[in-house]
């Protein structure tokens, strides 16, 4: 891989690791909630799903799901499902841990199963896979790179994200803010939704 194609790549997973999504939603959500320690087993399970995606994307996957238009409407479906059910249950959270990882039932496996139904995850792994690994020499060894950097950046995103949800618990437990942040994160979510919808 040439340093231009690896720089590409380390532009498009920060572009697409850092910007609001389904995982980074829930990352502030579950921290700001239950705090940071609550909110690691998604952080962790982040990476670990995401990558498992690529890997089985790169192993032939991808071709099946956009092969094949009723797996992609049923992965679709189901993602928007799910995050319309968080969203549902985070709109009238308005005490601590109330929407924590219990709550919710976002925890490790969940975290990894999410990156499956995550438009937006399977959309960066088909590219990737399109434009670092297929038609390429070395796909193995390719594959693995891009894994690599994929997992720290989504990694390093979602524990920023959820740093940040932390950092917000006093400030939120106060009066009525933890309500009107938890409903704003569930309109962020429904947002999510459409976006997937439309995708």
């Amino acid at each position: 891989m040439t340093w231009q194609e690896f720089t590409a790549l380390l532009v498009l997973a920060s572009a697409m690791s850092f910007s609001p999504g389904p995982n980074t939603t829930l990352s502030t959500t579950l921290a700001a909630n239950g705090g940071l320690r609550r909110a690691m087993r998604f952080v962790v399970a982040v990476p670990v799903g995401w990558s498992l995606l690529l890997v089985l994307t790169a192993a032939g996957l991808g071709a099946l799901v956009t092969a094949a238009p009723t797996v992609r409407v049923a992965v679709k479906a189901a993602g928007i499902a799910y995050l319309l059910w968080m969203a549902w249950r985070l709109w009238g959270a308005d005490r601590m841990a109330q929407a924590s990882a219990a709550q919710l039932r976002v925890g490790f496996w969940q975290g990894v199963g999410l990156q499956f139904v995550n438009i937006k995850a399977w959309l960066l792994a088909l590219a990737i896979v399109a434009g670092w690994v297929s038609g390429q020499a070395q796909p193995l060894l390719r594959t693995g790179i891009v894994t690599g950097v994929m997992i720290l950046f989504a990694l390093a995103s979602n524990l920023a994200y959820a740093a940040a949800g932390a950092l917000l618990r006093g400030w939120l437990a106060q009066g009525r803010r933890l309500l009107m942040f938890n409903r704003a994160m569930a309109a962020l979510l429904v947002l999510t939704a459409a976006w997937m919808l439309k995708a």
